[in-house]
């Protein structure tokens, strides 16, 4: 057994900074926090530590061919660690988890680093170009998927005024499913303030409720989260 040649190691280390490169700048463009640099140096450090990996293996079998090396137990630890930096741009907001998307995209460019690391040309290839058509061509049809949102929709009203019913007649003639709906007085400013927990599937269901209670004479202050 040999250990991998030096101009094979230049290639596969180019290919994973092309490949890694390529997502990153399709994170880029959107404005995700893991773009073009961040992608590229997980990619190209997934194929060193495959790399190494391999060599690892090699010279230790040369050395005493008895000897029983696993080359995938180094890079099964550089998949763990790259799951922390995922991790680490995924942000929630009320109902909204935002980086999702980013963090799959470092795992898999990790994965096809390894792929193309350890001599799988065809395989890690093959996975970016399903990787780039799931980033950018399947954008365009979920943009067209009616997707379930949630939003929380905060109404005060006149104290000693009950317009819980008109509120509610007026979210569901709108198209809002009411989850749940929470209580609270303030009687400094003699309020009572209504959280209804709401979904939709119309995109144009928030602006066109928020038209319609800022009109509702009762309506003191309008607010809509999540």
């Amino acid at each position: 057994m040999h250990m991998i040649p030096v101009h094979e190691t230049i290639i596969r280390l180019l290919l994973g900074a092309v490949i890694g490169g390529i997502v990153g700048f399709e994170r880029e463009i959107h404005g995700r926090a893991a773009g073009f640099r961040t992608q590229l140096i997980v990619c190209v450090a997934s194929v060193l530590i495959m790399i190494i990996s391999e060599n690892y293996y090699f010279r230790i079998h040369n050395l005493d061919s008895t000897l029983r090396i696993d080359p995938a137990r180094i890079s099964a630890g550089a998949l763990i660690g790259i799951g922390f930096l995922g991790a680490g741009v995924i942000i929630k907001s009320g109902f909204a988890i935002r980086g999702l998307t980013t963090a799959a995209s470092i795992w898999i460019v990790s994965a096809i680093g390894l792929a193309i690391g350890g001599g799988l040309y065809f395989e890690g290839i093959f996975t970016f170009v399903i990787t780039i058509i799931a980033l950018m061509a399947l954008r365009t049809l979920e943009k067209r998927i009616k997707v379930l949102r949630y939003k929380i929709i905060t109404v005060s009203t006149p104290l000693f005024q009950d317009n819980e019913d008109t509120i509610t007649s007026i979210l569901k003639n709108h198209g809002f499913h009411i989850h749940t709906i929470n209580y609270e007085k303030n009687t400094a400013r003699s309020e009572f303030i209504y959280n209804f927990t709401v979904s939709s599937r119309d995109k144009d269901a928030i602006r066109k409720i928020f038209l319609k209670l800022s009109s509702v004479d009762f309506v003191n202050t309008l607010k809509i989260s999540g």
